[in-house]
């Protein structure tokens, strides 16, 4: 059993997979910093490793158990000490007990759902304690969490958790419990905090995010088309994104907002999973292929320009060639700006995991390859088609070469440019080269030295 550290100093949280858990990544980093410890320089050991795992990519468990060989493998310190491990994250509430059992190095496992309780379980733990804690109470979560500290000029909000949806091939709904939706007077003063602390743009988050509802200041019951008007209104915040969206969430009032609400991007991040009418019905998807795309014509009546992503599963079990065919014709009808694919695999407890007809590996594979294929091409297209814009672009970062900056499009693309501006910065680029995932722009002469108008 590893040696029990009395008080921790230093601390690292890694995070996989999906925005939710990045979010959930910066709110441990919070509640750490609030107990004291502060984070391990790059390049050296920390007293505690969070391991923030994700449960949809394939082979999420092993690369767990990787990961923690890895790092008590290369831990090196002369006293003999050995660092504090917590799993948490998905793959921590779907199989707790299963990584105790296996990893003794393992001193904590925290689910999604109850990682505000890691201080009182850090305490434990730095006594001998092994500690498991996969509770699932969503709201009183967030009610304990310390206030948001941000410096960037983009912020996550998670404002809905959960899935009620029960996809066949889904853990969400086993790991990360039923929907809820998270208050409104609660969003909107930690929208109001992110954007005091220098947040220009936010990403309103949830497994299901066009499910929130709640009732306003007023009293009124509102969608999530109400409560980003409501958000659109807070003075400095300049840009508001929502993901990931479900068909069958997607209101008349949120298909309006697009059109109405200037500060709502011109993006969409909406699944489609396969454009197979047969496979989506034995995924317990609501949707058809038909509806989804009378759908996407819908939203682009209300906002023509707007840029559509989507998910891919290849390899369902029983997609047959002619399904498979049918999904990538869909990619190329739709033209999405960017879309994310994946190949099936099997997540105990979904009712997908004993279906007849797994597809084999190699299938798979090659399939992957042509469906992605035809994403990269929808992807490149949308930006050649994006030549000879000028546009708004959120500064987000340092670019690799000196001189140079990255930021947003309102279309979610990348865009390398060179100038004098500040993170923050909302500055008016043309745009003047396109690759298959950024572009290269040019900034107006009124943009030179500070923010475009937002």
């Amino acid at each position: 059993m590893p040696i029990p550290l009395p008080s921790p100093r230093t601390y690292r949280v890694k995070s996989f997979g999906c925005q939710m858990n990045a979010y959930d990544g910066e709110r441990m980093t919070e509640l750490l910093d609030a107990q004291g410890l502060s984070p391990a320089p790059e390049g050296d050991e920390a007293d505690l490793v969070v391991l923030n795992t994700c449960h949809i990519r394939e082979r999420a468990a092993e690369k767990v158990y990787s990961d923690i060989g890895r790092i008590v493998k290369d831990w090196g310190r002369q006293d003999g000490s050995a660092p504090l491990i917590a799993v948490a994250g998905c793959v921590a509430q779907a199989e707790g007990d299963e990584i105790m059992a296996r990893a003794p190095a393992v001193r904590m496992v925290v689910g999604p759902q109850a990682y505000h309780r890691l201080p009182e379980m850090l305490a434990r733990a730095a006594k001998g304690e092994r500690v498991t804690d996969t509770d699932m109470p969503a709201i009183p979560k967030f009610d304990t969490l310390p206030q948001r500290r941000r410096t960037g000029a983009t912020a996550f909000l998670t404002v809905q958790e959960g899935c009620d949806k029960f996809c066949t091939y889904c853990v969400v709904p086993y790991t990360r419990g039923a929907e809820v939706s998270r208050p409104y007077a609660a969003l909107m003063e930690e929208a109001r905090r992110l954007v005091g602390s220098g947040a220009r743009e936010i990403t309103l988050l949830g497994q299901n995010v066009n499910a929130w509802a709640g009732d306003n200041d007023a009293g009124n019951p509102i969608g999530l088309d109400g409560l980003i008007r409501d958000l659109a209104k807070l003075p400095d915040l300049a840009r508001i994104r929502y993901t990931t969206s479900h068909p069958t969430d997607m209101t008349d009032g949120l298909i309006a907002a697009h059109g109405e609400v200037e500060m709502l991007m011109p993006f969409l991040h909406l699944p489609v999973q396969s454009g197979s009418d047969r496979i989506l019905a034995a995924m317990n998807r609501s949707h058809t292929v038909d509806s989804y795309l009378k759908l996407l014509d819908r939203v682009r009546a209300a906002r023509p320009d707007i840029a559509l992503s989507g998910d891919f599963i290849v390899g369902f079990p029983g997609e047959s060639d002619e399904d498979f065919a049918a999904t990538v014709a869909l990619i190329d009808a739709v033209g999405y700006a960017q879309a994310f694919s994946f190949k099936y695999s099997p997540r105990p407890g979904t009712p997908a995991a004993t279906m007849p007809d797994q597809i084999a590996p190699e299938v798979m594979d090659e399939r992957l390859q042509r469906l992605q294929a035809a994403v990269n091409r929808g992807q490149y297209a949308f930006n050649q088609a994006s030549l000879g814009r000028r546009c708004q672009v959120l500064v987000e970062r340092h670019g690799k070469l000196p001189g140079q900056w990255l930021g947003k499009s309102p279309w979610l693309q990348s865009v390398h440019f060179f100038g004098e501006v500040a993170i923050g910065d909302l500055v008016t680029v043309d745009l003047t080269e396109a690759g298959a995932n950024s572009l290269k722009g040019v900034l107006a002469p009124s943009a030179q030295g500070g923010p475009g108008p937002a």
